[in-house]
């Protein structure tokens, strides 16, 4: 089978590939085209890649492009990871959004409409160009905001385009392994949104365990998600939301934490990424090497700042290994083998959550095989979770249609609308913000 990495110059594409170079089964990808529009990046990954499969037995071949449809052409699944703006886009959507008081981070509030009005353009062409070159591929989307980006290439791609995140199989995992179970024999009872989910419910041999995670306070505050919310406000909800949520409950601790912080979480990333990028490329060093020195600092350094207002103290070492190229991996094996299994994952929600209709993208369990990701039927949302979902999923669709209209209008009322932007004033000089820092946002007029 044949992969297509876009964003392949990306610094998480090892992670896939290593995950692949551990599938021996039948039906397992043998090619990965990497593509990306910054050759120097390609040539860096592709380093690190050469010295991952040394050794190995029947290692997928590996070739780098900048031609997006040579990429595109005959591949059995797309894997898109692409960043439009790079990370210096991000850092500016973070001190945008600061200077106005608000939030700035990639997925949430004003940085995740800017980080969206940017991409959806992207993800449409893209969408389109593999239903004219691919249109038999599986498009497994991880771009960010991974939800609305997914809602967006569904409109031309239907349910072929999944999208994944690692949040909800982390936050699962924590919450099997607190209660003594075996994450992978647990069935883990969550619904939301990308970024914006609850558990409700963690069944471990027919039996819902959660009560008794939420009855024990000891137990409740040992791990990571109860250290950051806190084991009260935890009880008073009856679930464990994502760990993005703490953006909104604690929404003015978080701002104020990242306005005091020395750089944002983005412009840590880019200067991070830039040392490694530099250093990969050179032939004295090891690519792998300096790739996992960079990773394990980045991992460590996740959230930190919410960390910190919680004093929830440092990530636990189980945390720090990633996941969504596991969550990938798996749901490519449902697909091509038909090995059915189980995934929380991003797709159209047909009936699943009545609150919403059927095309909008949600996050929930799903039934994987080879016919693709079907949604499993939920218990429905409690009030204050229904009221949040059906807020943010309003501002997702100003944002498609701000994208497709390239309506400067829509776009303030996609901002103003956000829970956590708290004025039309400040919308609009959001909007003027970011049209001065992104050349890509010059289509709203």
């Amino acid at each position: 089978m044949k992969l297509t990495i876009l964003g392949g110059g990306g610094f998480r594409v090892p992670l896939v590939y290593g995950a692949l170079l551990g599938d021996r089964g039948e039906g397992r990808v043998t090619e990965v085209v990497l593509h990306d529009l910054d050759a120097g990046r390609l040539s860096a990954v592709t380093r690190v890649l050469a010295e991952q499969a040394a050794g190995a037995e029947d290692a997928p071949r590996v070739t780098a492009t900048t031609g997006l449809d040579e990429a595109l052409r005959g591949a059995d699944f797309v894997f898109s990871a692409i960043r439009v703006g790079g990370l210096e886009g991000r850092a500016n959507d973070e001190r945008v959004a600061l200077a106005e008081g608000v939030l700035g981070q990639e997925t949430v509030g004003a940085g995740g409409i800017a980080y969206g009005l940017r991409t959806v353009p992207v993800a449409v062409d893209i969408a389109r160009r593999v239903a004219r070159l691919a249109p038999d591929a599986w498009v497994i989307n991880f771009t960010n905001p991974a939800g609305l980006v997914t809602e967006a290439m569904s409109r031309h791609l239907g349910d072929r385009v999944i999208g994944i995140c690692d949040s909800p199989v982390g936050l699962g995992r924590r919450i099997a392994r607190v209660l003594g179970a075996d994450p992978r024999e647990a069935w883990i009872d969550y619904a939301g949104l990308n970024h914006l989910g609850w558990v409700r419910g963690l069944r471990i041999a027919g039996r819902d365990e959660l009560p008794r995670l939420l009855a024990d306070p000891g137990l409740l505050g040992s791990f990571e998600e109860g250290r950051l919310f806190g084991v009260d406000w935890l009880q008073s909800l009856g679930a464990i939301p994502n760990e993005y949520l703490h953006y909104y409950y604690f929404n003015r601790e978080a701002v104020r934490a990242y306005q005091q912080a020395e750089k944002t979480r983005g412009a840590f990333l880019r200067d991070q990424q830039a040392r490694f990028y530099e250093e990969a490329v050179r032939t004295d060093v090891s690519a792998l090497a300096a790739w996992d020195r960079t990773r394990a600092e980045r991992e460590a350094t996740y959230m930190a700042e919410n960390r910190e207002t919680a004093g929830a103290g440092e990530r636990e070492a189980d945390d720090l290994s990633g996941g969504y190229e596991k969550v990938a991996l798996a749901l490519m094996r449902a697909i091509a083998r038909d090995e059915r299994t189980t995934l929380i994952l991003n797709v159209r929600n047909r009936r699943t959550l009545s609150v919403l209709d059927t095309d909008a993208v949600i996050e929930v369990p799903c039934l994987v095989d080879a016919g693709g990701a079907h949604p499993v039927a939920v218990d429905p949302l409690p009030g204050h979770a229904t009221g949040l979902v059906c807020a943010v999923k309003a501002v997702e669709r100003e944002v498609l249609a701000a994208a497709e209209s390239g309506s400067r209008t829509t776009a303030v009322k996609a901002f103003a609308l956000h829970p956590l932007v708290d004025s039309v004033n400040v919308a609009r000089r959001l909007v003027e913000g970011y049209t001065e820092v992104h050349p890509g946002l010059a289509y709203l007029r």
